[in-house]
């Protein structure tokens, strides 16, 4: 049986991905006067702001100043901030809440395994802060993912190993990270990538405890054969 559940947000909690997008969209047709396809979209998802930003320019053949980069994030993150004021409990993706609902009903610590700096803010207009144990903060993790530091740091702030949890993310940069944590990866989508993890869902409204227990069981009997 696990004992932790690190959750993944965007995309996973709530589909506040696409707000992400937008703002790097708008960016980019204010400062450089380009369009930005939506396969640049999930390289840019589960990732770091920084990390994003580099996608984007990469994909543009775009070299800007140090304080330019940083003006960019900045201004990006206070659109996307924007853009959350609407944000409520009617965002939360299908089946999270009934799922939340059964993790807890079985003891299961909640952590928040997220690259947004703005977790704890879309959590408070989600009503869903009183759900978690902790949130883990990702200014201080020394990598963002695929490194696995983010779920480790979620994992240590709810006392327990990675191992004794179960890691849920959307992104294939996410899977990778649970994946070397050493957690047991829950991927939800339809990308054919996110095979690697090790129990793929196609929706959020399929996340079911019990299905989640049973794989996780077998999971941890083949570690030890």
């Amino acid at each position: 049986m696990f004992k932790g559940a690190l959750f993944d947000l965007d995309g996973v909690i709530a589909d506040t991905s696409n707000l992400h997008f937008k703002a790097w969209q708008d960016h980019a047709r204010n400062y450089f006067a380009a369009e930005l396809p939506p396969s640049i979209e999930e390289q840019t998802k589960g990732v770091s702001r920084s990390d994003s930003l580099n996608v984007i320019l990469n994909y543009l053949d775009v070299a800007v100043s140090d304080s330019m980069f940083h003006q960019l994030l900045l201004e990006k993150n206070e659109h996307y901030k924007d853009s959350l004021k609407q944000l409520s409990p009617k965002n939360i993706l299908p089946g999270i809440t009934t799922f939340i609902a059964e993790l807890r009903q079985h003891h299961v610590k909640l952590a928040l395994a997220s690259a947004s700096l703005n977790g704890p803010v879309i959590l408070e207009k989600l009503a869903l802060s009183e759900a978690f144990d902790a949130i883990a903060d990702p200014s201080k993790v020394p990598c963002g993912k695929p490194a696995p530091d983010i779920f480790i740091a979620a994992a240590k702030a709810l006392d327990l190993h990675p191992s004794e949890c179960i890691g849920i993310e959307d992104a294939i940069a996410g899977i990778t990270a649970i994946n070397e944590s050493g957690a047991f990866s829950v991927a939800v989508g339809a990308n054919p990538e996110l095979k690697t993890a090790d129990l793929p869902f196609l929706t959020t409204s399929e996340l079911k405890f019990e299905t989640i227990r049973t794989s996780y069981s077998l999971w941890q009997k083949e570690r030890f054969l």
